[in-house]
């Protein structure tokens, strides 16, 4: 055998593996199709690397089984993320909603952490390694991969497969876990861009493109669940965190709600300046929240040049459902190019959720996004990823 582990996929989940398992003693072969390790971890946070969550807990995972995260969680939390960077000389600076980045540092510091200390405890990372065949022995696996336009085959007792899932194919995301997991038998959750900005079309397209750059605190729900975030007006569309939110739990022909006042009651805002200054016109009341561009792109719907004294009970109700009403009908998504992650994915149901290992084929592990569990924005993923890194390399 070449090594204790072959490891395939060097993101978050499988570099974490790598360094817990040489911590352990174990020695593992890293196998990474791209040039180097840790695309994904250099682009995330625009660069900076929201490296987890204070918030994290199996309610911010989308799964089908939702309990199957809990046993990962509780053998690896959040303090002990925090205390895995800190060790390594990065300090954590929360931002908005518990996201925790990086304190000086970037996302290049986090993955030169996992470099580094995988030279020091012998653990090899190959890039360039694309993985062609993997074949179930009696004691082991035989993984066979192309580096250079050369054959290379390892052996080893235990395998993990990190390697992702759909999500920015350019960055050198594949199918590969999902042909694997098919080829074998196991069941596979429905997969789907999650993380992804919607796009609008139709009549309302150019509505929506006039205003591409403006961005509009909003509670963005479903019949399903509500986030209070950032939207963003795009040429095709919307974007932002709480539309990037509640994309992974929209489906397509559903409507969402934005209510675009959400710390407000527009109502209770007209009667008060009806008493106080009722000459004034609604479209001066708007632009205290909004950008000009904006309120003048409301005017679509709402009469903006009426003194709000002179508002009409049908219109003051047009401006409630407007406000805080305002329905939109996604036409799609902008698909696995520009999702952050991926929706489904392994059945849960195939995987111990104690180990990691797969049910049906023993000394095989799987771990991060390539299974069923999809987190919310803001590090919720990475926490996933270290979590499940963790789990396996304890078990390998």
């Amino acid at each position: 055998m070449n090594a204790d582990a072959i490891i395939i996929g060097a993101g978050a989940c499988g570099l974490m593996c790598a360094v817990q398992a040489g911590y352990l003693g174990k020695q593992v072969i890293v196998l990474e199709k791209s040039e180097k390790p840790g695309a994904k971890i250099l682009i995330s946070g625009g660069g900076r690397c929201n490296y987890t969550n204070y918030l994290a807990s199996a309610e911010q995972f989308i799964s089908a089984n939702p309990h199957f995260i809990k046993s990962a969680f509780t053998q690896w939390t959040v303090d002990d993320t925090i205390s895995f960077f800190e060790t390594y000389g990065i300090q954590g600076k929360e931002k908005t909603l518990g996201q925790l980045f990086p304190d000086n540092k970037n996302a290049k510091d986090v993955v030169a952490i996992f470099t580094s200390v995988c030279a020091d405890l012998g653990q090899e990372i190959r890039c360039n390694a694309d993985v062609k065949d993997i074949e179930v022995l009696a004691d082991g696996f035989k993984v066979t991969y192309d580096k250079n336009g050369k054959t290379v085959v390892l052996t080893a007792t235990k395998l993990v497969i990190a390697t992702g899932g759909l999500p920015i194919p350019k960055m050198g995301a594949t199918d590969f876990a999902l042909r694997f997991a098919r080829k074998n038998d196991l069941k596979i959750i429905e997969t789907a861009p999650a993380l992804v900005p919607l796009t609008i079309t139709g009549k309302d397209e150019e509505w929506f493109a006039q205003l591409s750059g403006n961005s509009v605190f909003c509670e963005v729900s479903n019949d399903e669940i509500s986030f209070e975030e950032n939207i963003l007006f795009t040429h095709w569309g919307l974007s932002g965190p709480a539309i990037l939110q509640i994309s992974s739990f929209w489906r397509r022909g559903e409507v969402i709600n934005l209510n675009l006042l959400p710390n407000q009651n527009i109502v209770v805002l007209l009667d008060e300046e009806r008493k106080t200054n009722g000459k004034s016109l609604l479209s001066t009341l708007l632009n205290r929240f909004y950008t000009r561009k904006f309120t003048d792109a409301l005017g679509k719907f709402l009469p903006l040049s009426k003194t709000v004294a002179s508002l009409t009970n049908a219109e003051i109700e047009q401006i409630e459902q407007t406000i805080h009403h305002f329905k939109v009908k996604p036409a799609g998504d902008k698909g696995y190019d520009k999702a952050e992650v991926m929706r489904g994915g392994i059945d849960t149901n195939e995987i111990s959720s104690k180990t990691l290992e797969c049910k049906k084929i023993p000394g095989l592990y799987f771990g991060g996004e390539c299974m069923d569990v999809t987190g919310w924005l803001g590090g919720y993923n990475f926490q996933w990823a270290w979590a499940s890194g963790f789990v396996i390399a304890q078990n390998l």
